[in-house]
This record gives structure tokens, C-alpha cells and sequence, in this order.
């Protein structure tokens, strides 16, 4: 390739990685994989170094994202410099040499700085483009492991990450029905929520927040104590109440071991990552080495090489969803990767399956992003022979092509569409809804198909086609006999499953009942609930408080819910239960032998006054795991914090103090 074929490829490859970057910091949305960003990024800085020409807006040259919302600006004291990076194992021994290093986890969230004076947090400030960050001090304050006062004397400046774990998140994303207004990845939900505008947003949020790295401390005698190495600033910063990264002191000697048990260890984190940190241990050393235009020299970054598998595509699913989106699932020959067997990887949206060029008996490479995710990386053959249906596969009706920020989706537009009233009706007879048996997703199928359900209501009168059902195969008249009765039982029910069931979106069953809690179980004073007193109620915040009052807005769900309540009866839940539970918290894992879910055993512990957190922390009273003896991350978590485990019986007979 002549000189300027490479200059041309350069300013292709710039305008692409920001346009990339530009979604990824500033509108919190992901336009291409990591995987692709960093293969593009390595290509650009082999160019740079080939052709000695490093073009403006180079993606090499600029730290972060440029700061663009209404929050209020601050610079930083000095530069926040993002880390060089390497995927050699070979390379990080070469770069620690002879040196002992600090080895820790690379968390995938926000970076924040937070300022206490006199033991006081006064100030939280994104990392930003890493000369100007965002204010979050409001925000910061609801984290839900940072100590609001230190015994500190003077200036204390630390910097960290600000994540939320996958329970949390799975958990948030449990309560939207609708597939495509589901959050992303956690690094996104993150970054949206610390920088948000509302603070109750934030705290309607599990964000933590993990040390790793404080600026000198103005105490003399504190400076004195702990800035020889990392090992003892972390361990000062633990004293004080904060998480750290979790780390591990190594040698070249030791580091491939020790990155090999990081990589052991990854799938059982709860918490996103995106690779390790390699930095040395001696504080002094490092300084002594200063820094390049972009890099400091005492740190390294470490990525790790994704286990790629080359396949063959066999075809691409179209998956209509409630609201009317048609997402694209690739589907191929199966491959074992990082210890499991994958053939399907969701290729999100037009635009990325046209990116690929995909098409069917293509030869493509398949990864896992941050080894969990089954992800397409390359198509290697580019056929382009994959045609995106007018149709919807589910109810034939016309499909369009939308474009809203640069991507393309593909939408059902009728309204009528059987994959919209499927997905509602699933959801309104499942288990934390109304709760009724015996009806499965090809069931109601059937019955949509057959025409005996048009609106919610209808579940209450499937008496009247009693003949035709008994007659439908696989059915027969006890199956019908267990159906009716499960409908009749779901009569009874609490106003908070209705509203989970009506799939408002947003609004889970945990959502439910804290504004039927609110509202004392009136379900009129829930239905009409005013948007400035439902954000009042800690755990709602404004982004569900809208979405709930535009759902009882419309006429058309008025009208279903006015059909609905003839129908229903409703009971108040009061708790009788002994608060013997009350101030212990408890985290479940593995599988249950004696509760039929794990919702139960929830529900156990909260009716006596207990709560139920999704990760291991310092907080956490007892981690309830059959499994003593295994090695899952939780355990493990749970023995080096002192956190006792006990069984399911153990929780039953009353065995823990």
C-alpha cells in the first residue's frame, strides 16, 4: 500500500472509530463490538507508525469522550490518562521485568473521581475527556458502598470505578417486557445512570463504586504510612470503608499463573470487566518513569486474546417482539468456546448484520465478548446474500425499515400482529403476574390462533369454548378441568401482580409493590397515582413514574383494565411473620431442594423481615448455597470476606446465628 492509499485509510478508519466512540461515551449505545473497535483501533496505530504521520481527531491521541451534557464541568487537577494495552501475556512480563507488580481487575464502568475534606465526600467528578469531567457529587452520594465521612484529615482525593453488577442488572432488565427497551450491557445502564440529572435515578440503582488508585493524602503522617507501594494504599483504603479492586501482588515469575486465574475466575464475577491492570507496586519506581503524550508509563492494560472459532452460518432468525421489533439471531453449525458449546449470536440490528455482509453457508468467526457473550466478529466469505423480510414472520403483515441515530431496525407494523398479543398474554398469565397454570406460550398460541382471545379479560371466559379446547390435541378434557381451575384461583390475587402483569413499561413486580405498598393496597389510588408523588416513593424515580402514568393515561389500556376488574378480587397481603430476620441480609445461590424457587425463599425471608441482595458483599449476613464445597465465585467471595455459608436446610432449621 503506497503512502497516500494509507493517509486515505486512516481518515477512513478515524471518522469510523469516532462515530464508534462518539455512541459508546456520549449516547450510551454500542455501534460496534470491543472486539472490532480494538481491531480497527491496532490497525490505525500501525499505520501511524508506518507513514511517521499522525492525522488530527486521531483516536490514538484523545483520552475519553468529549463532555457534551448539562451537568456542570470541572477540570482535573492533572490529567487522567487513559492505559496502554497489550493481549501478549509475554508482553506484561517484559514490561514488569524485575519489579514486583499490582495485578487487579480492569472493571468495565465509569471512572469517578470523589474529593472529601475534613472526612467529608464534597465532591464527585467523571473522568470525562480526561482534562475536563462532569460533576456527579448528588449522584455519587446514593453509591451504595462509599462511606459519607472518613476519619481523614485535610484533602482526600481517590479514583475508582463506578459499576453495577449483572444481578442488578439482569434484575432491572427482569422488569422491562419489551426485549428491545431492555439495557444493553451494564457499562451503558452505568454510565447513564451516574451521570444522570436526576439523582433519585441514581438511587433507584445499585451503583458501586471500587477503588484503584488516591492521590497523595495532605496528612503527612498518613503519606508516610502508605506511599511506599499500592499493596498498603489499598490496604489504608480498605481500612477507611471503601472496595478496592481486587488485586494479587505478582513477579514475572508468577504473572502468567496469575493471569491465568484471573481468566479461571472471570465467569464467576458479578460484577463486568474488560481486562486486567498491570502497574508497579513500588509507587516511587513508577512516577520515576513519567509519562508519554497519552500513556502513563507506571501502568499497563491488559486485554485478553478472544477464543475465536470459525463456523458456518446457517441462517438468520427474525424474532418478533411485543412492541412490534424484528431482531436478528444468527444461527450456526455449533462450537465449543471458552469451555461451552454456542450456535446462536444475536446480531442486534440491520446495521450490523449489512456491516458483516452476512449471508447463508458464510464461514464467520465467532467469540464471546469479555468471554460471556456469543458474539459474530468477522464473515470471512461476505456473501451479502441475506435478505431482510417485508414481512413479519409472525402475522405476514407489511415491515419497515426504520433509521433513528444511524442504525436500522426492523418493525411490524401491524398492530394486530399475534407476536404482540403473545408476549402480552405470556406475561400476564406468568408465575409473578396472575400466576395461572397450564397455559403455555404454544397454548395461547392456539387459542389466539382459534380467535377465543382478543382482549385480557377474555383468560376469564375461555368457559365458553370448552368443547373446542377439550377437542384440541395434546389438551383433552383434564387438562382443561386443571386450566379452568387455575383461572378461577388467579382471581384472587394482590393489585401489585395485576400491574406487573398489565407490562407497563419499566414497572416489575418489585416496582409493583413498592407503590402498592405506598398507596396502602388500594388499587384505585394505585391505578391513578400522580407522577409527582410516585416519585416520591424511594425505588421508583422519574424514568418509571413516566412511563407508568403515560401507561394509565391511555384510553385503550384504561379501557382493558376496566374490563379486567369485574373479574378480580383483591386481597391485601398483611405479614404476620415474627421479624426474627430483621437487619441480616442474604444472598442465594445454586439450585434449591425443599423451596420450589428462589422466589419463594425471597418471600420467606422478607415476610420476616429480612432483605435479599444478588452479590456477595462486605454487607452480606449468610450466603445460602447447597453446594458448600463448590468453587463458584460467590463462595469464594464469601470466604474471603469471613461470610458464612449455609445450606437451604441450614436457613430451614434455624442453624445460623
Amino acid at each position: 500500500m503506497e503512502q497516500k492509499d494509507k493517509i486515505l485509510r486512516m481518515k477512513e478508519l478515524i471518522g469510523t472509530l469516532s462515530q464508534a466512540s462518539k455512541a459508546y461515551y456520549m449516547e450510551d449505545r454500542e455501534i460496534m463490538s470491543n472486539f472490532e473497535y480494538d481491531k480497527l483501533y491496532d490497525e490505525l496505530a500501525a499505520l501511524e507508525e508506518e507513514t511517521g504521520v499522525i492525522l488530527a481527531g486521531s483516536l490514538t491521541q484523545k483520552v475519553g469522550y468529549e463532555v457534551v451534557s448539562a451537568l456542570p464541568k470541572e477540570p482535573h487537577p492533572s490529567p487522567m490518562l487513559s492505559l496502554d494495552k497489550t493481549k501478549e501475556v509475554d508482553a506484561l512480563v517484559s514490561w514488569l521485568g524485575d519489579h514486583e507488580g499490582i495485578l487487579s481487575w480492569k472493571m468495565d464502568g465509569l471512572t469517578v473521581v470523589l474529593t472529601y475534606e475534613g472526612g467529608t465526600l464534597v465532591k464527585a467528578v467523571t473522568r470525562g475527556n480526561g482534562e475536563v469531567g462532569e460533576v456527579i457529587t448528588p449522584n455519587a452520594r446514593t453509591f451504595r458502598n462509599i462511606p459519607g465521612s472518613i476519619p481523614v484529615k485535610g484533602r482526600f482525593t481517590i479514583r475508582g470505578e463506578a459499576v453495577i453488577f449483572y444481578s442488578d442488572f439482569n434484575k432491572l432488565n427482569e422488569t422491562i417486557p419489551d426485549a428491545e427497551s431492555r439495557y444493553k450491557n451494564p457499562r451503558n445502564l452505568c454510565s447513564g445512570t451516574v451521570r444522570a440529572l436526576d439523582s433519585r435515578v441514581t438511587a433507584g440503582r445499585a451503583v458501586h463504586f471500587y477503588a484503584f488508585s488516591m492521590v497523595d493524602p495532605e496528612d503527612p503522617e498518613i503519606l508516610a504510612a502508605i506511599g511506599g507501594t499500592i499493596q498498603k494504599r489499598f490496604e489504608y483504603l480498605q481500612s477507611l470503608g471503601f472496595d478496592t479492586v481486587e488485586y494479587k501482588n505478582v513477579t514475572a515469575e508468577t504473572l502468567p499463573d496469575t493471569v491465568r486465574w484471573f481468566s479461571d475466575t472471570i465467569s464467576g464475577n458479578d460484577f463486568p470487566t474488560d481486562g486486567l491492570v498491570l502497574s508497579f507496586n513500588d509507587v516511587a519506581y513508577g512516577r520515576s518513569l513519567g509519562r508519554t503524550a497519552k500513556f502513563p508509563r507506571d501502568s499497563i492494560a491488559f486485554k485478553w486474546q478472544d477464543e475465536e472459532a470459525v463456523t458456518t452460518l446457517l441462517d438468520v432468525e427474525w424474532s418478533p417482539s411485543r412492541t412490534g421489533l424484528i431482531n436478528p439471531v444468527a444461527i450456526f453449525e455449533p462450537v465449543e468456546l471458552e469451555g461451552t458449546v454456542v450456535q446462536r449470536a444475536s446480531v442486534h440490528n440491520i446495521s450490523i448484520m449489512r456491516e458483516l455482509a452476512l449471508g447463508k453457508g458464510d464461514q464467520i468467526k465467532v467469540y464471546k465478548a469479555n468471554m460471556i457473550i456469543p458474539q459474530i466478529s468477522e464473515n470471512l466469505t461476505r456473501s451479502g446474500m441475506l435478505a431482510i423480510p417485508d414481512v413479519c414472520p409472525a402475522c405476514g403483515g407489511k415491515t419497515t425499515i426504520k433509521n433513528e441515530n444511524d442504525t436500522e431496525t426492523l418493525v411490524c407494523e401491524n398492530p394486530d400482529c399475534p407476536a404482540k398479543d403473545l408476549k402480552r398474554f405470556s406475561l400476564f398469565v406468568s408465575r409473578n403476574a396472575m400466576n395461572i397454570d397450564g397455559i403455555s406460550e404454544a397454548t395461547l398460541e392456539r387459542f389466539l390462533e382459534k380467535g377465543f382471545l382478543k382482549q385480557l379479560s377474555d383468560i376469564y371466559h375461555l368457559d365458553r369454548y370448552r368443547d373446542e379446547i377439550i377437542n384440541m390435541d395434546k389438551l383433552g378434557e383434564k387438562s382443561y378441568t386443571n386450566l379452568i381451575r387455575s383461572v378461577e384461583a388467579s382471581r384472587e390475587t394482590n393489585p401489585a401482580n395485576l400491574i406487573y402483569a398489565l407490562g407497563i413499561p419499566n414497572v416489575g413486580l418489585s416496582n409493583a409493590k413498592l407503590i402498592v405498598k405506598h398507596f396502602d393496597g388500594e388499587p384505585k389510588a394505585c391505578f391513578d397515582a400522580p407522577y409527582e408523588e410516585l416519585c416520591e416513593i424511594e425505588g421508583i424515580g422519574p424514568i418509571i413514574a413516566e412511563s407508568y402514568v403515560a401507561f394509565f393515561a391511555d384510553e385503550a389500556h384504561r379501557a382493558e383494565i376496566e374490563s379486567l376488574l369485574p373479574e378480580l378480587t383483591f386481597v391485601k397481603e398483611e405479614n404476620t411473620r415474627e421479624q426474627d430476620l430483621a437487619g441480616k441480609t442474604f444472598v442465594i445461590t445454586g439450585s434449591l431442594e425443599t423451596y420450589p424457587n428462589r422466589d419463594a425463599l425471597k418471600k420467606e425471608i422478607e415476610d420476616r423481615g429480612g432483605k435479599v441482595a444478588g452479590s456477595v458483599s462486605a454487607k452480606t449476613s449468610y450466603l445460602i448455597n447447597n453446594d458448600i464445597t463448590s468453587a463458584s465465585g460467590k463462595n469464594k467471595k464469601a470466604k474471603e470476606l469471613g461470610i458464612p455459608i449455609i445450606t437451604e436446610k441450614d436457613f430451614a432449621d434455624g442453624l445460623f446465628s
